[in-house]
């Protein structure tokens, strides 16, 4: 709901401006009323209640009309907190600000048009608003099938994590009570696949919270960062813990090849530069 709101306040102007010409393109609203309405939920699919207020009494004079239903429980309640707070233009039409609606439980936003005795009162939902507008990206299909595609995709990654450190500590507690001498290796190998098995956890949590429980309709630069340099930061752990490893290896067996052990940590250290600089130039874009 936050990026629903973030991106209807960014274009509130322009959403108002379509609402109120598209209103006043359709005449009087009390040609409509008879009808229950039922043009104008065919012109606005992003329309899901009207209702009517009269403007001497301040009591709601109809019921609540939905889109395939109407029901009666807000008829001649008093609606004068709702008018005390409309601002009406030179049109006779006043906008609310978003907020969840106590009728269908969704966020919307209230266009409140006056005729005569009656005010009118228009609630649009505004994440349909927002996509027929094209200012939100929001097919239930397609949205459907990619929720479904990174539900299993994340759950699979989860389990490829605790695999691999169930795996690490099985080989570690087997080399353990193996008759073999224990050394470096052993140890530092299971480090190695624990940290990965971070790296692979995290991924998989962070794109089930973006994608799937939190889902996140538009972008947002600074999680992809944070995302990024969690993931890069564990690996570079992971290879540092590797080319330790190598270092310690040659300088027992082989002491020659210690250039072997040079390239990779110095390819360790370009990784680690690159990633400091991306940090610094998304800081300084952000600001």
């Amino acid at each position: 709901m936050k990026e629903f709101l973030e991106t209807y306040n960014q274009n509130q102007d322009d959403i108002e401006y379509f609402l109120q010409e598209s209103i006043k393109n359709l005449g009087n609203l009390s040609n409509y009323e008879e009808k229950g309405f039922k043009h104008l939920y065919n012109l606005f699919p992003s329309l899901e209640l009207v209702y009517i207020i009269d403007k001497n009494s301040k009591e709601q004079i109809s019921d609540n009309i939905g889109r395939n239903k109407s029901d009666s429980m807000g008829k001649g309640k008093n609606r004068s907190h709702l008018i005390s707070k409309l601002h009406f233009t030179e049109n006779n039409i006043a906008f609310s600000k978003p907020y969840i609606s106590s009728a269908t439980r969704s966020s919307c936003v209230t266009v409140s048009v006056k005729e005569g005795d009656k005010i009118y009162f228009l609630d649009f939902r505004i994440e349909i608003l927002l996509e027929k507008l094209s200012l939100l990206e929001l097919n239930k299909s397609f949205h459907g099938l990619t929720k479904a595609f990174y539900i299993v995709a994340g759950f699979t990654l989860m389990a490829l994590s605790f695999f691999t450190i169930i795996f690490s500590l099985y080989d570690f507690v087997t080399y353990l009570f193996a008759k073999t001498n224990l050394n470096l290796e052993m140890i530092f190998k299971p480090i190695i696949a624990l940290t990965l098995g971070i790296a692979i956890f995290d991924l998989a949590k962070t794109i089930l919270e973006q994608e799937v429980f939190f889902k996140s309709y538009s972008k947002n630069s600074n999680v992809e960062t944070k995302m990024l340099t969690k993931f890069l930061i564990t690996i570079i752990i992971a290879l540092s813990i590797e080319a330790l490893i190598v270092v310690f290896k040659i300088a027992i067996d082989n002491y020659d090849h210690m250039i072997h052990a040079f390239y990779l940590i110095a390819g360790i250290a370009v990784i680690l530069i690159s990633l400091t600089v991306f940090i610094y130039f998304t800081k300084k874009k952000t600001k």
